[in-house]
């Protein structure tokens, strides 16, 4: 068992995070050790797979979802494939920036954001 402070340093989320989860439905404890709330190792996975998801753009209300679905929920399934179209546009999107970057720390170009190839790099 982990109590809530070994599972905020381990996840790197605050206490209160952790509390605002469990409040949210996303999380669960296993009880408490006086007066610290305690949660089962694997809770570090399941607050893996949260931040992933956050960080992707989904809400808490749609991780929730997401957490009990079952196969052939249409609903969510319909949610996750426009998470993964924008998922394919931001990463496109990073990428361009990665490369015009790239170009532009060796560019000689005045000014700089004037540069054809830049430019280029970054249209979609």
């Amino acid at each position: 068992m982990l109590d809530i402070a070994e599972v905020a340093e381990k996840s790197g989320l605050a206490p209160s995070a952790l509390r605002f989860y469990e409040k949210k439905g996303l999380l669960t404890s296993s009880g408490r050790n006086g007066l610290r709330r305690t949660y089962e190792p694997e809770v570090l996975q399941r607050l893996t797979l949260i931040n992933c998801a956050r960080r992707a753009g989904f809400s808490v209300a749609e991780i929730r979802r997401f957490l009990v679905a079952r196969a052939g929920d249409a609903v969510l399934q319909a949610t996750i494939a426009e998470k993964v179209a924008t998922l394919g546009e931001d990463i496109a999107r990073l990428q361009r920036m990665r490369e015009s970057l790239e170009h532009a720390s060796t560019c000689t170009h005045e000014p700089l954001v004037e540069c054809p190839d830049f430019k280029r790099m970054l249209a979609p």
